[in-house]
């Protein structure tokens, strides 16, 4: 991280991250229910229940799953990275206030 930039620039950069980190993680959340039916349609089984034990079962619905949740993951960490910019504005601002009441005094 560049020192010499400023601490809203800082702040853009991790939100635009954390935006991108979040509508992919919303993406794939989004289609939960539209693979697993996808999947029950191709384990060839006749009876709903049968379909959805199979695929809850299978390596390609926990590697679904896996992937939702890596990307919730990575969103959430870089929500932390933007809050985190956030706190260290909150702490310079509150630091510059402090030197100016003590200038007046």
């Amino acid at each position: 991280m560049n020192s010499n930039k400023p601490l809203s620039e800082s702040w853009y950069e991790v939100a635009q991250t954390w935006v991108d980190a979040e509508a992919a993680a919303s993406a794939l959340e989004d289609t939960k229910s539209s693979v697993f039916s996808q999947l029950c349609l191709r384990s060839g089984e006749t009876a709903v229940a049968r379909a959805e034990m199979s695929v809850r079962a299978s390596e390609e619905w926990k590697a679904h799953l896996e992937k939702i949740s890596h990307a919730r993951t990575a969103a959430n960490r870089a929500k932390i990275a933007m809050e985190f910019q956030r706190m260290r504005f909150m702490e310079w601002n509150n630091s510059e206030a402090n030197h100016r009441m003590g200038a007046k005094l």
